[in-house]
């Protein structure tokens, strides 16, 4: 589905990035680490119509891709912000035709592009939602629990969220934390919709292992396999009857493509950082809807400017599976817009004000600043 009206261009003065660095209210455990804050970098684009938003969700050491927050920092500062500050006045859709040249660094020109998009969209009065074609008010609410002490532990957290009102639990596995974790959930809440995240930390050689997992119902096993591990993903699928579905993988919607005709994949999770942009999601989201493929957004651990944006992409039609857009509460005791997203009855509302529909609090974002630099035109 194209957008309906491309964005209002814009003349890109300077750019303002800052590397935050945010408590978690708890430790996040996953099969590559613990994390007890979030390093992120945030974007502030400032346009002769107005500033706009934006935030590069890169962590601190490459564990989840290549990606990390210096490097990150450095090719934004060093190369794409540059490049965007010459370009005159430009649509937000020139954003990723303009930074091409430069090989890879997704997740640095998402939040670019990102930042670029709130500016023009604000100046219209348009909302974000809008311009992607959501159709949904609200968005039904899953959540990432992390690898916990012991399954009797996870239980108890799961118990929590459950209470919370999320309609759909993922819980992270890896080798030696994933049949007895997963026996336990499913025992505990045989009906919930429940589903499993490897972050790439099997190979086809666990492929006995993994077929386990079948024997509960799962919605979908995530991401077993490394990311360019593309074939022995499809050859895994016919080992299981779990639908694979793949994460690290997609990074764009050609990877897509090529995934879906291997049959390495029959779910996609879509994360806009991940592929380079929102206008790149939105196009995996189509082909996905083409394909007859449910797809569903995925989380960063953002803040709430990139967790608005991902409630807006989540209420694309396209998107028909509940995703990881959790409320703000769930990562962090403050967050750094002034209205953070919640959880009512298991849904997060959509915003729907001018741009990503959220403001900024200027106070919580100095408190959390580690580091900063301005680029001017």
């Amino acid at each position: 589905m194209p957008l309906a009206q491309p964005a209002a261009s814009v003349r890109l003065d300077r750019l303002e990035l800052r590397i935050l660095r945010i408590p978690l209210v708890a430790p996040f455990t996953t099969s590559f680490g613990t994390m007890t804050d979030r390093e992120v970098i945030v974007v502030r684009a400032r346009t002769d119509a107005g500033d706009g938003w934006g935030e590069i969700v890169t962590q601190s050491a490459p564990v989840y891709s290549s990606e990390y927050t210096q490097g990150a920092w450095d090719v934004a500062t060093r190369w794409l912000g540059p490049a965007l500050l010459q370009c005159g006045e430009f649509a937000p859709e020139q954003v990723a035709p303009t930074l091409d040249p430069f090989v890879g660094h997704r997740m640095a020109k998402a939040g670019l592009e990102l930042a670029v998009l709130d500016a023009a969209l604000r100046s219209e009065g348009r909302s974000f939602a809008s311009y992607l074609g959501a159709t949904a008010a609200t968005i039904p609410s899953g959540v990432s629990v992390g690898i916990q002490s012991d399954p009797a532990a996870l239980v108890e957290t799961v118990r929590g969220y459950l209470d919370e009102g999320y309609v759909r639990i993922k819980i992270k596995i890896k080798p030696g934390r994933d049949i007895a974790e997963t026996d336990a959930v499913r025992s505990a809440f045989p009906e919930i919709p429940l589903q499993v995240d490897a972050n790439s930390a099997y190979t086809l050689a666990d492929a006995d292992i993994l077929a386990q997992l079948d024997r509960f119902g799962l919605l979908l096993i995530e991401q077993p396999l490394q990311e360019d591990d593309i074939v022995d993903h499809a050859a895994l699928a016919q080992q299981l009857k779990t639908p694979i579905c793949l994460d690290e993988s997609i990074t764009s919607v050609k990877a897509a493509r090529d995934a879906l005709a291997l049959g390495a994949t029959t779910v996609i999770n879509v994360k806009a950082g991940r592929v380079g942009g929102y206008l790149e999601a939105l196009r995996i989201a189509d082909l996905c809807e083409s394909a007859g493929i449910p797809v569903w957004c995925g989380g960063m651990l953002e803040t709430g400017i990139g967790r608005a944006a991902n409630a807006a992409l989540a209420a694309h039609p396209a998107f028909t599976l509940p995703g990881d857009v959790s409320a703000s509460a769930r990562f962090y005791t403050e967050d750094i817009v002034t209205e953070p997203a919640v959880l009512e009855d298991g849904h997060v509302r959509v915003p729907t004000g001018p741009g990503l529909g959220v403001e900024v609090d200027l106070d919580a974002l100095e408190r959390f600043t580690v580091a900063r630099e301005t680029l001017r035109r």
